[in-house]
């Protein structure tokens, strides 16, 4: 008869093994592709679905050329506003990725404590961002960066 001290060890060896053993299952499935869009609470996704109020300072009708400036203004659309910039879903051309992670940023520079830039330093890299598709690419990437991290 086993103590009770080797019975708990006995059962854990069993599932151990039965862990490490590879399924047979496993090898015959097809991999699977799973689908996630970002919702964090800093996210242009998150911005865009309008489930908190925007920060008085930018409100959801602020055009992108009155909030980033005149060199936003020769970019994109006079008319186009920050809540459209957040929903757009035309990613593949770097400018409006831009746009949309800085549109982002912007709003959490205001609404969230310790988020890494403030609003003049969004507004200002965004004007520098857009003299090269290359420098436009990596700061999308950088405020992606900072919207992710953020909570």
């Amino acid at each position: 008869m086993l103590r009770p001290s080797q019975l708990s060890q006995l059962v854990l060896l069993l599932l151990l093994i039965a862990c490490s053993v590879p399924s047979t299952t496993a090898k015959t499935q097809r991999p699977g592709f799973l689908f996630t869009r970002t919702t964090g609470r800093c996210t242009p996704h998150y911005w865009g679905s309008r489930r908190e109020a925007w920060p008085r300072m930018v409100p959801q009708t602020s055009t992108v050329s009155k909030v980033f400036g005149s060199r936003a203004y020769e970019r994109y659309r006079s008319d186009l506003t920050l809540l459209e910039a957040t929903v757009r879903n035309d990613e593949e051309n770097v400018y409006p990725r831009l746009l949309k992670q800085a549109s982002a940023a912007l709003l959490n520079s205001y609404a969230r404590k310790g988020f890494p830039y403030s609003a003049w330093e969004v507004k200002t890299l965004v004007i520098q961002a857009l003299v090269s598709d290359k420098a436009a690419a990596l700061q999308a990437q950088r405020f992606s960066v900072a919207n992710e991290a953020c909570h």
